[in-house]
């Protein structure tokens, strides 16, 4: 079980943006034998083949074919999960001198648990856009600090008496990083530009190359085990790499009759209302080029996705010890006992009774992979995922699974080693009918 989870800390680490997460599935990938395809070519597939490919650096979807019929029942399975996490986005023209200090000029990505930021080694990853041989080739390149960089200094308890009474955060006032101290005597305007000096002296680039970027802030600190066992997770960004962990796994382990496609999206943190989220035309785009690809008329297509079955893997609201009265009183997951079905009434989880039937199914088939229920008390309204979202651009059955945690949205959250190995078995079991 540890291995397992020395695998999942080791994947987060590689993964401090979206664009890091494609790259190092892309990587896994590309060690299984999967070969990339460029979304923006024509493609040529084989019965047996293994692909992937990445929708504009920062989504990817993976699939296998086997060699049976496409557009029989249950021939067409998905498991979807998202690359991005909350947290903050660095704005153009960042460098803000206050007094001799150097922040940088944040906005807020996604609903961040805010005070959980404050205090903690911060560092810088994203991309960064280059200059390239015309205006409609730029090059974009990669960055990761991977260093203690940034932090978010919190006020003083000597300053604000009544600071363990709570405190309303403000993201434009509060929680602008420090980075740097560079002393009254600084002209500001050569200060402001620290940004773009760290960022030449990082890429080995002229400051007149770098024309644009997309960078958040990561906690910096790495994911560890604890519990008196080990058998507790603490990690940055468990939501919602565990999933996309499960996910790569059971792609890359497995190989059924039909067609098996794996869907890593950006932005569900933000809506997936965008060009690569779960609320775009990519997938629809991806089942129709295979199916064309591989012979078959748009009207099979619609005979196996109509007979398709999709898992939404994001993670699940864990029993909190502390505030056991902010859970269902009947849907209670703990954690180490199993991943969790998630549903609602309202459809923000994506689920009905023979979706649930069906994961209920895959667990007994699997020799009885441990699997609890979720549903938010009724008078208190939970999230959503991108399962609703996904199923409905694509009308295939689909359920929201995924491993239950603690401090959901945090800069760190809290998880159970045991439930990412049930996850990355059912998936595998998904793959494997």
């Amino acid at each position: 079980m540890y291995g397992d989870i020395i695998d999942l800390l080791k994947f987060i680490k590689k993964s401090p943006s979206p664009w890091h997460t494609a790259s190092a599935a892309s990587e896994q990938l590309l060690n299984a034998g999967f070969q990339e395809l460029d979304w923006t070519e024509g493609w040529e597939l084989q019965r047996y083949g293994r692909y992937f490919t990445k929708v504009y650096g920062s989504s990817i979807f993976a699939f296998t074919l086997g060699n049976g019929d496409l557009t029989a029942k249950n021939s067409l399975k998905l498991a979807a999960a998202h690359t991005d996490f909350p947290g903050f986005r660095i704005k153009p023209e960042a460098g803000v001198i206050k007094d001799g200090y150097g922040l940088l000029n944040t906005e807020g990505y996604g609903g961040a648990i805010l005070y959980s930021w404050l205090d903690r080694p911060l560092s810088i990853a994203g991309k960064v856009v280059l200059a390239g041989k015309d205006a409609m080739n730029p090059v974009t390149e990669l960055i990761d600090f991977a260093r203690p960089l940034i932090t978010i200094p919190s006020l003083a308890i000597h300053m604000n008496k009544k600071i363990n009474e709570g405190v309303a955060l403000n993201k434009q006032k509060d929680m602008l990083p420090l980075a740097a101290v560079f002393g009254k005597e600084n002209g500001k305007d050569t200060a402001k530009a620290f940004l773009d000096d760290l960022l030449v002296s990082e890429l080995a680039v002229s400051k007149e190359d770098i024309l644009s970027y997309e960078l958040n802030i990561y906690p910096y600190e790495a994911g560890c085990q604890l519990g008196v066992a080990g058998e507790l997770v603490s990690s940055p960004r468990l939501d919602n790499i565990t999933s996309v962990v499960a996910c790569l796994k059971g792609i890359t382990e497995t190989l059924g009759a039909g067609l098996n496609i794996i869907a890593l999206f950006d932005n569900e943190e933000i809506g997936s209302r965008t060009k690569q989220g779960a609320a775009s035309a990519n997938l629809m785009q991806l089942l129709e080029r295979i199916y064309t690809c591989m012979g078959y008329s748009r009207e099979q297509m619609w005979q196996g996705i109509n007979g398709g079955f999709m898992l939404s893997v994001d993670v699940a609201h864990g029993l909190h010890p502390n505030y056991p009265d902010k859970t269902d009183p009947t849907n209670r997951p703990l954690l180490n006992e199993g991943f969790v079905i998630k549903q609602a009434s309202s459809q923000s989880y994506a689920c009905d009774a023979e979706a649930v039937a069906m994961v209920k199914g895959l667990c007994r088939q699997g020799n009885d992979i441990p699997c609890q229920h979720y549903v938010n008390r009724s008078d208190m309204p939970g999230g959503a995922t991108l399962g609703s979202i996904a199923s409905a651009l694509v009308p295939v059955r689909t359920v929201d699974i995924g491993v239950p945690i603690l401090a959901m949205h945090s800069a760190r959250e809290t998880m159970g080693a045991a439930d990412q190995i049930s996850l990355c078995r059912v998936i595998r079991e998904l793959f494997r009918y």
